[in-house]
């Protein structure tokens, strides 16, 4: 079973303080923090996803082919998602919109800080 997921940083403040604010929009928070990493997952719940420095201490970088996808209520909650990034440092990789591979498809793609790729979506009538 998946426990949890991770992207490395270059900047743990500078991460944490884009992360505080982008997942916010789709209910996750900060759930713990050290000096080498900082975890987010749902209020009450357990860190899922964290975002960390490197053990090796040598420079963090994004996989080609690589993201973490979240799943959204709604098309205005994958817009919040995408908009708060944009506004926090994350840079554009596929405005939010339908997709043609699956009918009712609504996602928006950014980066963030670090260049690793985030993918919020929803399913819409």
């Amino acid at each position: 079973m998946l426990a949890a997921v991770c992207f490395g940083t270059n900047d743990l403040s500078r991460a944490g303080a884009f992360y505080d604010n982008v997942l916010t929009t789709v209910g996750m928070i900060r759930l713990d923090a050290n000096a080498n990493e900082i975890g987010y997952g749902a209020k009450g719940g357990e860190a899922v996803f964290w975002v960390i420095v490197p053990f090796n201490r040598k420079k963090a970088s994004y996989g080609n082919g690589s993201q973490i996808i979240i799943k959204g209520k709604s098309s205005e909650q994958v817009d919040r998602f995408y908009q708060t990034a944009l506004d926090h440092g994350g840079s554009d990789e596929g405005a939010p919109g339908l997709r043609d591979h699956t009918p009712g498809y609504y996602g928006a793609y950014c980066r963030d800080p670090d260049g690793n790729k985030l993918h919020a979506f929803a399913m819409v009538a």
